[in-house]
């Protein structure tokens, strides 16, 4: 039975998010694709081609993507190169203390390229990353013409 994790399943945005797929088949090529909606609804996605190794893993973090949104060994590729379905969107975060971005990490036989929307993934999990850690305190900076905001650690 084919397996997604994110480890940790719950961290802020700059922690390191390890993801892996076991119970492949030796040398199966998938496509692990990543994705999240944004607070306007905007979808922002990225997929990376994988060889699993011998014993039918796939680690970012250790094997070469062969192609798709990068190339080579990238950790944390899938969540750096996320791009807009909606050609010059940026993703932003708003909400910064309110919600975590919820990142959908999703494993596809083969080179899939999404193009069928009735094409089912292997495995499936989710990721959440926050950008404000628990019990930090928002204040909001009005000095003249100075906006900004204070972070105060709990």
């Amino acid at each position: 039975m084919v397996e997604v994790t994110a480890t940790p399943q719950s961290s802020l945005a700059d922690r390191p998010l390890q993801i892996r797929v076991r119970g492949l088949s030796p040398s199966q090529l998938v496509t692990l694709r990543a994705w999240l909606k944004d607070e306007q609804g905007e979808r922002f996605q990225s997929r990376a081609f994988f060889r699993a190794d011998g014993a039918g893993e796939v680690d970012p973090g250790f094997h070469a993507a062969l192609g798709g949104s990068y190339s080579g060994v990238w950790p944390m590729g899938l969540l750096w190169f996320l791009q807009p379905d909606t050609l010059f969107r940026r993703l932003v975060k708003r909400d910064v203390a309110g919600s975590p971005f919820r990142v959908r990490l999703e494993v596809f036989q083969g080179l899939s390229l999404g193009t069928d929307p009735q094409e089912q993934p292997l495995a499936s999990c989710e990721a959440e990353r926050w950008y404000v850690g628990p019990g930090v305190q928002r204040v909001p900076i009005r000095e003249g013409r100075v906006r900004g905001a204070l972070f105060l650690p709990p």
